[in-house]
């Protein structure tokens, strides 16, 4: 055990001594950290920013779940293939096609807003799906391969902080809009004008992003992240990856954390007035932000050992959201009998509201521990955009799945929280048997670069060269 300990500490010194590189600040991994979380911001971020209002801020749900499901159902597929595209174009050029159709959903949304037309809000939904699938597997490959493996969690809250921003930013704009409406019902056609022109500008940042041969990290070592085999060839790794055992015991804790995203913001168009779902959008980006930049800090803590890091950081996780959980099934039994609708003037709002941004918390801790996991799990730097496309693509099928069931008015109120609390409860021993393994058997991709961390007593506590693309590793 000592010499495991000299070998973690000795791996991790010799990485910060080789730190010293200067890098042009427009290659360096924070600048490419920084543009890639404004690509997150104006797609995926706006996205969400509509979404986090319940509904796409529609005053019913159900339409606007019925073409989520839509969207997440062709995203499986565009993400499968998303492979192949980075074979053809580069993953920055497959980040950029994907960002391209995000902005007709908020068309479609605006025009179902002012116009009443549901056709548009389905043809966005089509579009979205086909880029987003794109824009998901290349922004996850470039967030696990670009940053110094001392800087992994960092990185990666920073990141997905942006996609929380214009949660952030798109609640302040509706909350300023919709503040005098305390009664249910739909948000201002205006939001959604806003909310067009800057996913528009997407495409045109994603551009500023530098191609991974271009990257210039402050270890010295080079980014490779590209697709050589043939198009055909990369199918069947990806297919050959997703039925190992190290992917497959992970899908039912992705499954139950990604499945309450539609569930929570039913939940928000159900139960709350106009003004109190845009005060849920603000305040949910908020929290948001600061729990997954906690979790990013503890998974980069040099001190404790990657092994207690991530079987803590489960423990914690797990345990939280089985707690929200029983809270909101709770909550949901009583208000399918009585159907109310919350402002924040009434006495009853604290309750439901509290247990909506705690559902919130429990998504973005469970995102970010995902890609800590899967980022471990990845074993070279091609199984990095082929798992980062899985992970995605199993997003995308349980977000269809999770909307198209909260699509049904009979099932939306209630149901979908015993269905999230089963999948929680089913999910914990599958996760356990590959989290117990992190740090001892998985222990990333290893590049010509330096050493992994790792917690195996045959470790050298030499220095290394080996660059590692998990989440966490040192």
């Amino acid at each position: 055990m000592a010499n495991s300990k000299a070998a973690f500490e000795a791996n991790v010194a010799a990485l910060r001594e080789h730190s010293t590189h200067k890098v042009t600040w427009y290659r360096s991994t924070y600048w490419n950290c920084f543009i890639l979380g404004l690509c997150n911001f104006l797609a995926p971020g706006i996205w969400g920013a509509m979404n986090s209002l319940g509904a796409g801020g529609m005053q019913r749900p159900y339409l606007v779940n019925a073409a989520n499901a839509i969207s997440f159902s062709l995203m499986v597929l565009s993400c499968f293939f998303s492979s192949t595209v980075v074979h053809y174009i580069g993953v920055k050029y497959t980040l950029i096609l994907g960002a391209m159709g995000y902005a007709p959903y908020a068309a479609g949304l605006y025009t179902n807003n002012k116009f009443g037309t549901e056709w548009s809000v389905l043809l966005g939904a089509v579009l979205c799906g086909l880029g987003a699938g794109l824009f998901w597997m290349s922004e996850a490959a470039i967030a696990l391969s670009y940053p110094e493996p001392y800087n992994k969690g960092r990185f990666l809250g920073f990141w997905l902080s942006f996609r929380l921003a214009g949660q952030v930013l798109g609640g302040a704009i509706n909350l300023g809009i919709n503040a005098d409406r305390s009664e249910a019902g739909s948000v201002s056609y205006a939001v959604y004008l806003v909310f067009i022109a800057l996913q528009s500008l997407g495409p045109f940042i994603g551009l500023l992003i530098s191609k991974p041969e271009n990257v210039q990290r402050t270890d010295g070592l080079k980014v490779k992240l590209s697709v050589d085999h043939s198009p055909w060839s990369e199918l069947k790794s990806t297919a050959r990856l997703f039925i190992t055992k190290k992917y497959l015991l992970t899908i039912p804790f992705i499954a139950q954390g990604i499945y309450t995203e539609a569930v929570m913001f039913t939940f928000s168009s159900l139960w709350f007035s106009v003004r109190v779902r845009a005060l849920g959008s603000f305040l949910s980006g908020v929290v948001a932000i600061i729990s997954g930049n906690l979790l990013g800090a503890f998974l980069d803590y040099n001190s404790i050992s990657i092994k207690k890091r991530v079987r803590y950081a489960f423990v914690v996780v797990a345990t939280l959201q089985g707690g929200w959980f029983i809270w909101a099934t709770i909550l949901v039994t009583g208000y399918k009998k009585s159907l109310p609708t919350f402002d924040w003037v009434d006495s009853a709002f604290g309750s439901p509201f509290a247990c909506f941004l705690f559902l919130i918390i429990g998504f973005q801790l469970n995102y970010m521990f995902f890609y800590f996991i899967v980022g471990n799990l990845a074993e070279s730097s091609e199984e990095v955009v082929r798992i980062s496309a899985l992970l995605r693509g199993t997003e995308s099928a349980v977000q269809a799945v999770s909307y198209g069931l909260n699509s049904l008015e009979s099932f939306a109120a209630d149901g979908a929280f015993y269905l999230n609390f089963g999948l929680w409860g089913i999910s914990l021993y599958p996760a356990w048997l590959i989290i117990r393994q992190i740090g001892i058997i998985y222990n990333g991709p290893k590049e010509v670069g330096a050493g992994s961390e790792t917690d195996s007593p045959e470790s050298s506590g030499q220095p290394t060269a080996t660059a590692t693309v998990g989440v966490g590793n040192k």
